[in-house]
């Protein structure tokens, strides 16, 4: 069973340098202005993952009234996925949306 550790902090964004704030209504766990993401997690907030490798993201799906964010780990590969925050770019979420 996964757990959930509820961590929600202010960060630099490793891809492109933005300073992410919190998220204030649920943990903040990637950049809302490029989407990445950092591969740190086995269960959500535990930060006991080795890889730390950048998530980048690959696509887009609809996830019950929201949609989530898909991820490849730049280092691992391995996929990953992430609810989208309110505060996302639009335009970056679009564009993973646009069939290749």
């Amino acid at each position: 069973m996964k757990t959930f550790n509820e961590i929600d902090e202010n960060f630099i964004c490793e891809n492109c340098g933005f300073h992410v704030e919190k998220l204030g209504y649920s943990c903040r766990d990637h950049c809302p202005n490029c989407l990445y993401s950092k591969h740190v997690d086995i269960n959500p907030g535990d930060r006991e993952n080795k890889c730390h490798g950048l998530l980048k993201p690959i696509g887009v799906e609809k996830f019950k009234d929201t949609y989530k964010i898909i991820y490849e780990c730049t280092k691992c590969k391995k996929q990953h996925k992430n609810v989208v925050a309110k505060d996302d770019n639009i335009n970056e979420i679009i564009n993973l949306s646009v069939i290749k």
